[in-house]
């Protein structure tokens, strides 16, 4: 059997990424505008959490493509100072955080699930069954 070319290309850039996040975990290496992210693989779910401190829930879009999850925020702050009507100062700030995390196994896209409490963003991702139980198979 013939191995896919790009396998061992994904599987570098797999282990570029793990080397990525563990130098951000000891506090070595940041990457600007990237979110740190805890991936837990439970035995039916993938369970993804985010640190998205000072983000509203409308300022964060999640989405699924080809066993990919994306996640983006953007959030933009004003603060004005004013003195009869002129400006004193006025500091307009955008930020924006992104992630994609690439899933090892296909999930249940009808069942995921996200929640968004206290600046963390939690995802569960339950795994498809792959189990399609017994199958009766007809003798012609």
């Amino acid at each position: 059997m013939r191995r896919n070319p790009f396998d061992e290309l994904e599987e570098m850039l797999d282990r570029v990424s793990k080397q990525v996040e563990e130098g951000m975990a000891g506090g070595g290496l940041q990457v600007p505008g990237s979110v740190p992210v805890d991936v837990a693989d439970r035995d039916d779910e993938y369970v993804v959490t985010a640190d998205l401190p000072g983000y509203d829930v409308e300022d964060i879009d999640l989405t699924l493509s080809d066993g990919t999850l994306r996640l983006d925020a953007t959030r933009a702050d004003e603060q004005e100072e004013h003195v009869e009507g002129r400006y004193l100062r006025r500091e307009r700030t955008r930020k924006s955080a992104n992630r994609q995390i690439r899933l090892p196994d296909p999930v249940d896209e009808d069942a995921i699930d996200a929640g968004y409490e206290n600046g963390v963003l939690t995802v569960r991702l339950p795994k498809e069954s792959t189990d399609e139980g017994s199958k009766q198979i007809d003798i012609e």
